[in-house]
């Protein structure tokens, strides 16, 4: 259980990292400025936790909500600790609400991975 959140967390920030590259060099190479990318940057980063959670949930295989609510937990914790102690702010109110909607979406996903992972098994 706790082997399928980390990796549901690690894809997350892989995601993240692959995501946060691509779009810094949109930014600097074309006239895009961050406004104008901003609903296209938060899709990215509710896909991230959805497939952070398909991954736990697929790994899981079993109660994957909890999986993929553990890893939206884990993900949020990290961010809020980084940006507590790192910058030494919490999160607003806007920020709270992105958060729960990545753990929903997080949830989603684990119950879809645990899904498409038990379907997969039976065939076999």
């Amino acid at each position: 259980m706790i082997r399928a959140i980390l990796h549901g967390v690690i894809t997350i920030f892989i995601s993240a990292i692959i995501c946060s590259f691509i779009f810094a060099l949109l930014l600097k190479l074309t006239s895009y400025d961050e406004t104008s990318l901003q609903w296209v940057m938060h899709g990215f980063a509710f896909l991230s936790l959805f497939f952070g959670g398909f991954i736990a949930g697929g790994k899981g295989k079993e109660r994957g909500w909890m999986l993929g609510g553990a890893t939206g937990i884990i993900f949020t914790t990290l961010i809020f600790l980084f940006q507590f102690l790192g910058m030494d702010r919490t999160f607003s109110i806007e920020q709270w609400g992105y958060h729960v909607g990545f753990l929903i979406t997080a949830m989603i996903g684990g119950m879809i991975g645990v899904n498409v992972a038990t379907s997969r098994s039976r065939s076999a």
